[in-house]
């Protein structure tokens, strides 16, 4: 399964209501780094199983945005239990996101 697209009606239910833990890519259209990780994102998606993917697109949802203090994009958090257990803020190669999210994950 890919990545979760979640709308700001949808964010409290999908990700703060979440079991399992959650990261979120907060994204646009014209952001380029965004792009170049959205592959990587999907693959994640596919592949870890005991974490669900979302991508909130910041232009069609900007209060989620806003409230968790996104200045710049594409920047990843991971919730757990309604809560920000984790910040990046940038484009990063696969390896390095992964060991970010199993560092997060276990802390």
């Amino acid at each position: 399964m890919g990545a979760l697209s979640v709308a700001d009606k949808d964010f409290d239910k999908e990700v703060l209501q979440s079991a399992t833990p959650v990261l979120v890519d907060f994204w646009a259209e014209w952001c380029g780094p965004c792009k170049q990780l959205t592959p990587i994102i999907e693959e994640i998606a596919a592949e870890m199983k005991d974490l669900k993917v979302t991508k909130v697109n910041i232009d069609q949802s900007p209060e989620a945005p806003q409230k968790y203090g996104v200045r710049g994009i594409p920047t990843l958090m991971i919730f757990k239990g309604g809560k920000v257990i984790g910040t990046k803020v940038g484009a990063l190669p696969k390896s390095k996101l992964l060991d970010w999210i199993n560092e997060v994950n276990a802390a």
